[in-house]
Formats: C-alpha cells, sequence, structure tokens
C-alpha cells in the first residue's frame, strides 16, 4: 500500500463518539446499559418474555441512541410471544380457525405450529391434515402436501372432493402424483 493511500485510509476512520457524563462510551460492550441489553436479549432468546420485556423496558430512560430502537422492537415482539402463549381454544374447530387466519395473514410458521398443535392433541382430525397440505402446497413442499393430503382424504374422502376444486393447490395441479391423488383409477 501507498503511503498517499494509507493516509487516506486513516482519514477515513471513524472517530470514537464523545463519552458519556460518566466518562464511559455509550456503545462500549462494558458500560451497563449494553450489559442489561445482552442479559435482556439472553433472557428473549431463552423464552422468558415477561422477563425479557421488563429488562427492555427499564432499559429504555438510560439506553444509548444506539439500542433504543432495537429495544422497542424488542418489547414489541416480547408481547406477540406473551400473546401467543395465552391462546386457549374451546374446540379444535376454533383451533383451526385460529390456524387459517394465520394461514390468510402469510404467518406460515405460526400456521403450521398451530395445525401441528391441533394434530398432536387430535391426531385424527382430517381438516387439520388438509389445512396442513394447504400450507405444504403453498409453500412449495410437495412431498409434504402431497402426504397431508393423503391422510386427510384418508380420514374424510370428501376431502378429495374439495381439494379437486381448492385454488391453494394450484401449485400442484401439474404434479402426477397430485393428479393420481384426487382421480384414482377406479378398479
Amino acid at each position: 500500500m501507498t503511503q498517499e493511500a494509507r493516509s487516506t485510509a486513516a482519514g477515513r476512520k471513524k472517530t470514537p463518539s464523545a463519552p458519556t457524563k460518566s466518562g464511559a462510551q455509550p456503545h462500549a460492550a462494558n458500560s451497563p446499559a449494553f450489559q442489561q441489553f445482552q442479559a435482556a436479549v439472553l433472557l428473549l432468546q431463552q423464552g422468558k418474555y415477561e422477563k425479557a420485556a421488563a429488562a427492555f423496558e427499564k432499559l429504555l430512560p438510560i439506553a444509548p441512541m444506539e439500542i433504543i430502537e432495537r429495544c422497542r422492537v424488542y418489547i414489541v415482539t416480547c408481547q406477540r410471544q406473551m400473546e401467543k402463549h395465552n391462546l386457549s381454544f374451546a374446540t379444535p374447530e376454533e383451533h383451526y380457525d385460529y390456524a387459517i387466519s394465520q394461514l390468510n395473514t402469510g404467518y406460515y410458521d405460526e400456521a403450521r405450529e398451530q395445525f401441528q398443535c391441533i394434530l398432536s392433541s387430535h391426531p385424527d382430525i382430517d381438516y387439520a391434515f388438509y389445512g396442513l397440505a394447504v400450507l405444504d402446497s403453498i409453500t412449495g413442499r410437495a412431498q409434504d402436501c402431497l402426504n397431508n393430503l393423503a391422510r386427510a382424504i384418508e380420514l374424510n374422502p370428501k376431502n378429495r372432493l374439495q381439494a379437486r376444486a381448492d385454488n391453494d393447490f394450484q401449485s400442484m395441479v401439474d404434479d402426477p402424483r397430485f393428479t393420481e391423488l384426487l382421480y384414482p383409477e377406479v378398479p
């Protein structure tokens, strides 16, 4: 590297931020606020949403500008997670309706989690398998779609007729396995 390039590169280096009243750098890893932030993030990662939200809220008044917005985002994340865990449904049908609402709004991971939750407590509910098949079709998981739809049809043959008219299976129409599942040969 030439001397001129070195001096140009050195001139572009960021100067450190001004110290806070306490004399510590506002973004220094050893500052109390940053350590509290890291502890709150750890609580969030561990799934301790109530404690994490409280820690982030406590941090807001003293947090450096660099992490205030992240604290706010993490507070909202904690609140959403706490709401998710507080869900309760009177019937599997009600739970299914919620899963479908998640699917329709594009929250595919949440919808999958809800369908699987239904099946964990009610393993023979055909419409939960059907919902998973729709989700798998939309998300491009062809083999999973076929497996879940086959199970839904096995549990309730009317699902075959419904799937024939369901536009949510549009991505599967060119798959010969899908066609064979919906239109089996009659012996």
